[in-house]
């Protein structure tokens, strides 16, 4: 079954506030089988553009785990952190 790639653009715009989001959203996605690939870390653009920072990447057994993950109780106020302390685009693809 192919995986399922969880991946994040980030600006962060309110860092204090948005510690809580890194330090409680991890338990979550390692829940639906989540695992970190790329968190943060230093980056080049090397073609086109990319409008933020910081990057996340976040491997799921499956495609469905992966929304399954983003739709969740347990994610909803969560996400909520992350919207209300940072500028973000979000992605969700099917992969090997």
């Amino acid at each position: 079954m192919p995986a399922g790639y969880v991946i994040f653009n980030i600006e962060v715009t309110n860092p204090e506030a948005y510690k809580q989001y890194v330090q409680s959203v991890k338990p979550i996605a390692e829940k639906f089988g989540g695992e970190y690939v790329v968190r943060g870390g230093n980056n080049q653009v090397v073609e086109g553009s990319w409008q933020y920072s910081r990057n996340v990447v976040i491997k799921f057994p499956s495609y469905e785990k992966a929304l399954e993950w983003y739709n969740s109780k347990e994610y909803q106020p969560i996400k909520q952190i992350r919207i209300d302390n940072a500028k973000s685009n979000g992605i969700i693809i099917q992969g090997e």
